[in-house]
């Protein structure tokens, strides 16, 4: 059976479970499969992904499409706290998100998210053990290959407890 959360932790000493990883992630989210994002490395602290530089990703400049950018960032924060949080345990779902520009992106656009452990465990996972609920800012800074700072993505998380979750308006 499919378990992502055991594909997320073999994903970062196994080139096979990043790979599984990656197709799976196409395929569970389909509007992401035709831009290729592809996850590099994964570990419980870190993210890096890549945005490849290919015709449908572009915009009418010929450089990388705002757009693409702005889901390279909510991809790669987003992946990170759901990897360390559990997909059984917390339902996550980006509330705000804030695009800065610096650089046209040129080539491959790479990428990173980092959280340290204290903040993980004072400002996200004891606050959702205490409250049930969280709003969370993830700083995602993307670069080009030549090491061109291309943009800054700040992605606000709304994370709960699936206890916490209404799916209806008079819940």
């Amino acid at each position: 059976m499919f378990n992502p959360d055991t594909i997320f932790k073999k994903a970062a000493d196994s080139s096979f479970y990043l790979w599984l990883m990656n197709r799976a992630l196409n395929r569970l989210i389909p509007f992401n499969g035709p831009h290729s994002f592809e996850v590099l490395e994964v570990s419980p602290n870190h993210i890096r992904t890549k945005l490849p530089f290919k015709k449908r990703n572009l915009n009418h400049l010929k450089g990388l499409h705002a757009c693409a950018l702005a889901t390279l960032s909510e991809i790669t924060g987003g992946l990170l706290l759901i990897s360390r949080l559990g997909f059984k345990n917390y339902r996550i779902i980006l509330k705000e998100l804030k695009m800065e520009y610096h650089y046209q992106g040129k080539t491959n656009a790479y990428a990173n998210f980092e959280v340290e452990e204290a903040w993980m465990k004072t400002e996200v996972i004891r606050v959702l053990d205490e409250q049930g609920e969280v709003m969370v800012p993830c700083v995602v800074k993307s670069y080009d290959e030549m090491g061109n700072h291309i943009c800054t993505g700040t992605t606000y998380w709304q994370i709960k407890t699936w206890q916490k979750v209404k799916t209806k308006i008079n819940d």
